[in-house]
């Protein structure tokens, strides 16, 4: 039996539809194809300005090998009339439809604004989470902050987390980074000669605050800061590792302003789709607790009147203890997982601390030294560190109700105040001290080396001779209390051995002193003696 040939069947086969995908695996060209175009974007994007997608098209039609039926073009997506003339070219040199061209044109746009927002988005650092801690870990952080005497344990495992000496700056530092969580913290500015280690201290207690409530700068340019989001810096500790390197007046005046103000803000031109320009409001919120090292006590006067200083140990007997510690590491002597374990420690005690109102009950009567230059600053800064103490030590304090308002807040209380004024005295004394620390640290120097000595004057050789300082700091040194009055030329000559100079007065620093700390220990004692009498009433 015989079957008849079976014909072959010659209906072409139905297209299979092509993804509309756009290929990024070479950034210098990408690649998207539909079932109708072919479509490469040379040279790939860039990825500012945001109001521009500046592109170079190669454009293809699909089923065309025809060499000639293919179009270059170099054009802003986000201009409409030029995306307009191009969908119009194409269609014409394609012999295809302006609707099915236009649609694949804002395809294209489409996918090439997610890829670049996908981009800038991978190049944001990833935010660091909140700090969660288990009950167990939460409940020993609230526990150690209950204890007596909270400050003196703080300040000991300071010491077991590395922080290498200057037991009173580690503290008082602690205490004002601890502030940013206040509604008016505080700001610090470190001084320390070039080379002696000045972020040595600020590196070592700003890793004990949890990395989500900080901000680390090494650099700033002139709008920087305006470019963060509303909150970003809200309540957060903003280091700056070397104001030196953010040495620029539109810098630190933004700065300034986010200390004063709380708030910066900036109007600036943008244009929208159709290139019209219009204006936005950059605004960001604080409060912010700033913090920096610098070597130019003069330049950052601005900054400083707002910011407590303090001026860091560069004394010989600092360094060679933090050189000792770095040996014992090194030699495999120091228990380093347990300072891990103090670090990880303190990081939970700032991640339990809650925003509170403080209440200072004895603010009224408390009085700063008459020698304290620009006092009305000084004055604000006293009374906020007061409040830092309290609001460190608020799982200590019985939270109260204002009648009227309903505020819930804490009380300051003597104790406080005795802690803040054994604290605060150095910065205190710097700020009644006409001359720069660097300066006062000079002089007595000399007058130590004098008394020693025996003598009553001396020439700038000997003085060479006694410090090994550098000629040109020692000539500006000399100036500077020649024009306050500390020194006097009684003889020389400039041109054979030099100017014979005397120190004025070899009393006046301990008198200054006295006076500083006179007035705190008297105003704090005359209210523990109202207390007093109060309690027995």
């Amino acid at each position: 039996m015989l079957y008849p040939e079976k014909t072959k069947d010659m209906t072409p086969p139905k297209p299979v539809p092509v993804a509309h995908l756009l290929d990024v695996s070479d950034p210098e060209l990408l690649v998207y194809q539909t079932d109708l175009l072919h479509i490469e974007v040379l040279g790939g994007i860039a990825l500012r300005p945001l109001d521009q997608l500046k592109v170079t098209l190669k454009v293809a039609k699909v089923d065309s090998l025809s060499p000639f039926h293919k179009l270059r073009h170099k054009l802003d997506l986000y201009n409409d009339n030029l995306v307009e003339r191009f969908i119009q070219r194409v269609a014409e040199k394609l012999e295809l439809g302006t609707r099915e061209v236009g649609q694949t044109i804002e395809e294209l746009i489409n996918k090439l604004e997610k890829y670049r927002a996908d981009l800038i988005a991978a190049q944001k650092p990833l935010r660091p989470e909140k700090r969660e801690l288990t009950s167990l870990r939460e409940r020993k952080a609230i526990d150690f902050l209950k204890k007596e005497g909270l400050l003196k344990l703080t300040n000991k495992l300071l010491g077991e987390s590395g922080v290498v000496g200057e037991e009173l700056n580690r503290l008082l530092m602690w205490l004002v980074f601890t502030s940013r969580l206040m509604w008016q913290p505080l700001h610090l500015v470190c001084l320390g000669a070039s080379g002696t280690g000045k972020t040595y201290l600020q590196e070592r207690i700003s890793a004990l605050i949890p990395e989500a409530d900080k901000l680390e700068i090494t650099t700033l340019s002139e709008n920087a800061l305006y470019y963060f989001e509303k909150t970003e810096l809200s309540h957060k500790l903003v280091l700056i590792e070397d104001m030196d390197g953010a040495n620029d007046d539109k810098v630190m005046y933004a700065i300034r302003e986010l200390q004063s103000k709380k708030r910066i803000m900036k109007t600036v031109p943008l244009k929208d789709s159709k290139g019209n320009l219009k204006t936005i409001t950059l605004q960001v919120e604080g409060p912010i607790s700033l913090a920096g090292t610098t070597t130019r006590e003069k330049l950052y006067e601005d900054n400083a009147n707002r910011s407590l200083l303090i001026y860091l140990d560069s004394s010989k007997e600092q360094q060679e203890a933090i050189m000792a510690y770095q040996r014992k590491k090194s030699a495999g002597k120091i228990d380093e997982l347990k300072a891990e374990a103090t670090k990880e420690f303190l990081r939970d005690v700032q991640a339990v601390l809650k925003p509170v109102k403080v209440r200072n009950p004895y603010a009224e009567q408390l009085v700063l030294p008459e020698t304290v230059f620009k006092p009305l600053r000084t004055n604000a800064h006293y009374l906020h560190f007061i409040e830092a103490i309290t609001f460190y030590k608020q799982y200590q304090r019985e939270v109260k109700t204002d009648p009227t308002t309903q505020e819930k807040y804490i009380e300051t209380t003597l104790e406080d105040i005795e802690e803040a004024n054994a604290l605060l005295k150095d910065v205190l004394l710097a700020k009644s001290d006409e001359l720069t620390n660097a300066c006062r640290e000079f002089l007595e120097e000399v007058k130590k080396q004098m008394t020693e000595a025996k003598r009553l004057t001396f020439y700038k050789s000997e003085v060479r001779e006694w410090m090994r300082i550098n000629p040109n700091t020692l000539k500006r040194y000399l100036s500077e209390l020649l024009k306050y009055g500390y020194t006097r030329i009684v003889g020389g000559h400039r041109y054979k051995a030099g100017y014979e100079y005397e120190i004025v007065s070899q009393e006046e620093y301990a008198a200054l002193k006295s006076q500083v700390t006179s007035v705190l220990d008297e105003t704090l004692a005359q209210l523990k003696i109202k207390l007093s009498g109060s309690v027995d009433s």
